[in-house]
């Protein structure tokens, strides 16, 4: 190997969590979709001072919701960001963007999408698609969900909504969090109201959900014909009486109803800082893909690997299990995550923003273009993808889509960036302003079951090119 590889950073193969490691992101909601998994998250980016040093995350800028989506689960696709609140967004009566819900609802014989968000602690808003990426548009102009909204006005945080359409079809949306003063034990800022036919309209009076130490972070699902009610626990640090949640957990109540009675059950996932050593508030979501059960949720994993851990988080993944007397076991959380649950064809257009792992790199979108890139790719970086099937016939070219800038090459190698080399394609230099193409060339030693790693190489400082997508042929 000619080159110095750049180092993973947070996630470090062979594991799956951080889900991404080239970008934060928080609050994570699951929308399975076909044979697809797409999370939405909080769009977390650094905040620096007056001195260019990275500050504690306020989370006042955050406009945007970051997606991503995996038909594996170990090998993420970056969609980019909806651009939700303020003068660029679609939802221009807002100025925040946090903690996402979204659904998929078939009306007049359609697939509908819609996209649920805290405007900060104020409100909740709602955008709706014809896909799960978007173009995304604010059907109703102004929030859903108001203090005016019959039932809400002693809520103290009105956000982080949590949506089911249950298998009748009717909507229900969950919300709210905060503690009045000294009412940690019973704070009853949860919230539960049923939504209208078209999803964008709320009906009848949101009723309470009386979640002990309730803070933060509603979730929903529906399992075995029980339904769970799944919040985050407050930071009260005095007494709690037996059985209730400890500080910053995630609790769950059940019910045979959608709209409750509930019944408090216990705690399912610790708060990060026991597994990851770096602590900070809990969130998560509860979904069933194929047949299996997982449950997403974010720490502080990636920024901590930078050493810049002020609040900046990251998707992570791993299963869980409901029991047989529909109680749910513990969670634990690793950095391992998930295993692979298919093999990704090479063979097929892969885009280049899906990625396994990464060193360096970074992802754009373009202008007035549904493309995303993979860019800011020097000497040394390099994209890995996890579980490769090449077949048994094996791989005899590699094609990639590129913008060449500088030039360059791109090492193929199996298992390691610095494993077997089975090809490698050179990206000539634009040599004035940028070349769009397809270059390709010949691989020999690619059969069988690898990961596979794309290794940036070229001669300076600058960036090489961008990379578009890729495939292999037999």
């Amino acid at each position: 190997m000619r080159v110095q590889l750049n180092q993973a950073s947070g996630k470090v193969p062979p594991n799956g969590n951080p889900l991404v490691a080239h970008r934060y992101g928080a609050d994570p909601y699951a929308l399975v979709f076909g044979d697809r998994v797409y999370l939405y998250m909080t769009n977390d980016a650094l905040e620096h001072d007056e001195n260019g040093t990275v500050k504690e995350n306020t989370y006042s800028s955050i406009n945007k919701i970051a997606v991503i989506s995996s038909s594996d689960l170990v090998n993420w696709t970056d969609h980019g960001e909806i651009k939700v609140a303020g003068p660029h967004g679609e939802a221009k009566w807002a100025t925040q963007s946090w903690a996402p819900a979204a659904v998929h609802k078939v009306i007049g014989g359609k697939d509908k999408f819609f996209l649920y968000f805290a405007n900060n602690a104020s409100g909740i808003g709602v955008l709706s698609s014809d896909s799960p990426v978007g173009p995304w548009i604010d059907p109703i102009g102004e929030a859903l969900i108001l203090r005016s909204t019959p039932g809400v006005e002693e809520v103290t945080w009105l956000f982080d909504p949590a949506v089911l359409v249950d298998d009748d079809g009717n909507g229900y949306i969950y919300f709210g969090g905060g503690v009045p003063e000294g009412e940690y034990a019973e704070p009853g800022t949860a919230r539960m109201m049923r939504l209208g036919e078209d999803m964008i309209s709320v009906t009848g009076t949101a009723e309470v959900i009386p979640a002990p130490f309730m803070f933060e972070d509603a979730g929903i699902h529906k399992h075995g014909g029980v339904y769970y009610f799944t919040y985050c626990s407050n930071f009260y640090d005095g007494e709690r009486p037996e059985g209730s949640p400890p500080a910053g957990e995630i609790a769950y109540m059940t019910s045979s109803h959608p709209m409750g009675p509930w019944t408090y059950q216990g705690t399912i996932l610790r708060n990060p800082g026991h597994f990851f050593g770096v602590s900070g508030n809990n969130h998560h979501a509860i979904f069933q893909f194929n047949d299996s059960w997982y449950i997403a949720y974010h720490a502080q994993t990636l920024s901590k690997a930078q050493g810049i851990a002020n609040g900046y988080r990251s998707t992570h993944l791993n299963l869980l299990f409901h029991n047989g007397d529909g109680s749910i076991r513990d969670v634990e959380a690793d950095y391992k995550g998930v295993e692979q649950i298919r093999c990704l064809n090479p063979y097929e257009s892969v885009q280049a923003v899906t990625i396994g792992w990464s060193a360096g790199i970074q992802t754009e979108g373009k202008a007035d273009t549904a493309e995303r890139r993979v860019t800011g790719i020097g000497n040394g970086d390099w994209i890995g993808l996890s579980g490769v099937d090449f077949g048994e016939k094996g791989a005899a070219a590699f094609i990639a889509a590129v913008v060449s800038l500088e030039g360059g090459s791109i090492e193929l190698h199996l298992d390691d960036p610095a494993g077997p080399l089975i090809g490698e394609l050179s990206v000539p230099a634009a040599n004035g302003p940028e070349i769009q193409g397809e270059w390709k060339t010949a691989v020999s030693g690619a059969e069988g079951v690898h990961d596979l790693y794309l290794v940036f190489t070229g001669t300076n400082d600058a960036e090489l090119f961008e990379l578009i997508s890729w495939q292999f042929t037999e």
